[in-house]
């Protein structure tokens, strides 16, 4: 990884920039996408599941034949590490569930505020070379807890048109109502319109690559809500000469697996812990499965060096991270003042790898640096808050006058008639 010493903060925007493409570069593929499937719907997804995944598929929906071959041939062993993985992330968003908020804001006027479950909701998991069946398990979770209807899951097959069995096994343990074999754009086009095949949802979750990514943001155009734009994975670690080198590099190294466009950053105090994380980066990065992959993200990271902890605050802000390792002398400088994270991890011994995986936090983050916006997936974002209101008639006496004083302020004549007919009945 490249080695910047102390740059100066006129050159962070630059130097912190993704390695994405533009926006513009990818929208005209996917507008022609969204249009046939809006029109044609199964047809054009056929079509674009065999030009894009090589997959020339009869039916897109998922067989229970399929689903009960895929727990057949899953091992005990990733069953019951799943198995795990699950009862520890149900237990972190059961603790999400609130109760009715209620309060009379003033005598006879009383208001309340209740959650509802969104009734339709659409799971994008990604495939490829990296089947993140994980995924199914932070987004299907919650919309279970969340009581959603149907929850529809959408993932690309392999070109002979199957999908991963881990991907049908946790789908089936968490409670996934329907499995459909369709990725890409496509799928976000056909859970926004709706086909023969695919059912209409009125939310979309997950995480994507850059395609995935415009084509949620588009469906945002015809009515339907997404979680958030996830892209492509990143990665910043805060570190100091007190960490373990070997961790941090193996830390960048398990975003960097991601995908090509997947950035990972390490932000320290000391260049020689920098240069010393670049020399076990090239230990461990021969010995990985996708080491190419790897390399290639690297080659899109980057070491920066800063004075102090305070500069490294301003920087870590100024990207607004995905994914966050604090490993420092001060880990509660950074936990305390950090405002632009997806979440975050603390000390040696919290891989990011625990999050993706098992311990009970969502994964599903926002990042290029939304953080600054958005929050990650939680039970929340499974529901919707609706507000209610009683007002008694010793209330409507009470804020009545103020109800009218105000419309008449606004000229809105007929809002202020609503109150007054109300309290003519009244005597008022």
């Amino acid at each position: 990884m490249k080695i910047i010493e102390n740059p100066r903060e006129i050159e962070w925007t630059g130097l912190l920039q993704r390695p994405t493409k533009s926006v513009q570069s990818i929208e005209t593929l996917v507008d022609t996408v969204f249009y046939e499937v809006k029109s044609k719907k199964d047809k054009a997804i056929k079509k674009y599941t065999k030009k894009f995944d090589k997959a020339d598929l009869s039916t897109f929906l998922v067989s229970k034949a399929e689903i009960d071959s895929a727990v057949r041939e899953i091992s005990d062993e990733l069953k019951q590490a799943i198995e795990l993985a699950k009862s520890n992330i149900e237990k972190f968003h059961k603790a999400q569930i609130t109760e009715k908020v209620s309060v009379e804001t003033m005598k006879g006027v009383e208001c309340w505020q209740e959650k509802r479950p969104i009734e339709k909701v659409g799971l994008y998991i990604p495939g490829g070379t990296a089947p993140l069946f994980s995924t199914v398990l932070m987004l299907a979770i919650p919309a279970k807890i969340a009581n959603c209807k149907d929850i529809v899951l959408c993932t690309p097959p392999n070109s002979k048109g199957e999908i991963a069995k881990e991907i049908l096994f946790t789908a089936q343990l968490c409670g996934v109502t329907k499995i459909v074999k369709v990725g890409g754009i496509q799928a976000i086009a056909g859970l926004t319109f709706g086909t023969e095949t695919i059912p209409q949802v009125y939310k979309i979750f997950g995480p994507g690559n850059q395609f995935v990514t415009v084509a949620k943001q588009l469906a945002t155009k015809y009515g339907v809500s997404i979680d958030m734009p996830a892209g492509p994975s990143e990665l910043l670690v805060m570190a100091d000469a007190s960490a373990n080198p070997a961790f941090v590099a193996s830390d960048l190294l398990s975003q960097a697996e991601h995908g090509v466009d997947s950035q990972v950053i390490l932000v320290t105090t000391s260049k020689a812990f920098a240069t010393s994380v670049n020399t076990e980066i090239e230990k461990q990065l021969p010995k990985l499965s996708r080491k190419e992959i790897a390399t290639t993200a690297i080659t899109n990271s980057k070491s920066i060096v800063v004075n102090d902890f305070k500069a490294a605050l301003r920087l870590i802000d100024t990207y607004g991270p995905e994914h966050l390792i604090v490993c420092t002398e001060d880990n509660d400088f950074f936990v305390k003042n950090i405002n632009n994270a997806g979440s975050v991890f603390i000390g040696n011994y919290t891989p990011e790898s625990a999050g993706d995986y098992a311990s009970g936090t969502n994964h599903t983050l926002p990042t290029n640096g939304y953080t600054k916006a958005y929050s990650g997936v939680n039970l929340d974002s499974f529901q919707k808050s609706i507000t209610f209101q009683k007002i008694s008639q010793s209330g409507i006496k009470s804020i009545g006058p103020a109800i009218e004083i105000m419309a008449e302020a606004e000229g809105l004549n007929a809002h202020k008639n609503a109150v007054t007919l109300r309290l003519k009945e009244l005597g008022i």
